[in-house]
């Protein structure tokens, strides 16, 4: 039987058994409400599996929970960050402040961190204006759906690939590469107590955002890489995961092969939905057609931008599997089925 989320307020520090503990640190104004930064013991100090959201309360709260474990943050050894996101990234920088820690990220989020720190707001702005726009919503729609874009997190000082150690001594912490929620989300193995850190590649209750940017790429395929990622995680059987997010469960593979199922039912229906209409759709008019959490018309702007992103990562998976084409030379660029 799986937990119910829990408030923040209702959230302590936890020791978790076998070198490993669990800080909670809140997301200001987020519904998501906390990250569940974890603390791994090491004789040199413990390594943070990600750091949480840039914000002086979340700040408190990792210290603050830090202490309440016996450590204090200026002991911290390293932080390795699952994913640039700034929940996941953003303390990272400050912990290196207080502390020397070094901090490691896959290499392919690390370049996105670098392309961040080197891009300017209002080119950002610009930029997802126009591909908001080049998705099908109106000019209007396109321009209140973008939102404020938060701080580059903190460059890191190493990189990860698939398959490498986390310098953790005493400890075996492998990195596991599982693009799909971005390009460079690593989970973590604890080969020597067989536990894994799942960062936002598996949740137990909510399916992470899978998304596409721009929206009209045809290079890349996240969704399709974010499938064979949990057919490799469920490969690792039945064991504990520890996400960033909700709370801790057994049996990882059982949950990778249902969120498997639920992106496989959405392809689907997305699939059936394309077949049906006389002309080619937009991704901003499939988004509308799909089903959410709630209806279209009752998300936000900015809700609904991040819909179409993940209207376009399904289109995507579709066309790359051969199911679906896209009209040449069009402006928005539309999709339509090729097989009923």
């Amino acid at each position: 039987m799986k937990s119910r989320r829990r408030p923040y307020a209702e959230q302590r520090p936890h020791d978790l058994g076998g070198g490993v503990w669990s800080v909670p640190v809140p997301i200001p104004g987020n519904p998501l409400g906390y990250t569940l930064v974890y603390a791994v013991e090491s004789p040199q100090g413990p390594v943070l599996v990600d750091a949480g959201w840039n914000h002086p309360d979340a700040w408190d709260a990792l210290s603050g929970g830090l202490r309440s474990l016996g450590f204090d943050v200026s002991g911290v050894r390293g932080v390795v960050i699952t994913h640039f996101h700034p929940d996941h990234a953003g303390l990272a920088g400050q912990v290196r402040d207080a502390s020397g820690a070094w901090i490691a990220m896959h290499e392919n989020d690390a370049e996105l961190v670098r392309l961040m720190s080197e891009y300017a707001a209002r080119d950002h702005d610009d930029f997802q204006t126009d591909m908001l726009r080049r998705a099908g919503a109106a000019p209007a729609e396109a321009g209140q759906a973008t939102g404020a874009r938060p701080a580059p997190p903190a460059t890191p000082d190493r990189v990860l690939r698939d398959g490498d150690l986390v310098d953790l001594p005493g400890r075996k912490l492998r990195a596991v590469h599982t693009p799909g929620h971005t390009p460079g989300h690593i989970c973590l193995h604890l080969e020597d107590a067989d536990r894994l850190f799942t960062g936002d590649h598996v949740l137990p209750g909510i399916t992470p955002h899978i998304g596409i940017y721009p929206f009209d790429r045809d290079d890349v395929d996240p969704l399709g890489d974010f499938l064979a990622s949990l057919d490799r995680i469920g490969e690792l059987g039945s064991i504990e995961a520890l996400p960033a997010h909700e709370w801790i469960f057994q049996d990882v593979a059982t949950r990778a092969a249902e969120i498997r199922h639920h992106h496989e039912d959405k392809l689907e229906h997305l699939h059936a939905l394309l077949a049906e209409r006389a002309e080619p759709l937009t991704i901003w008019e499939a988004a509308a057609m799909m089903t959410w959490n709630r209806p279209w018309d009752d998300l936000s702007p900015m809700l609904r931008g991040m819909a179409a992103g993940e209207a376009a990562a399904h289109l995507r998976a579709l066309e790359a599997a051969g199911r679906v084409g896209r009209l040449a030379g069009v402006d928005p660029v539309r999709f339509h089925a090729l097989d009923s």
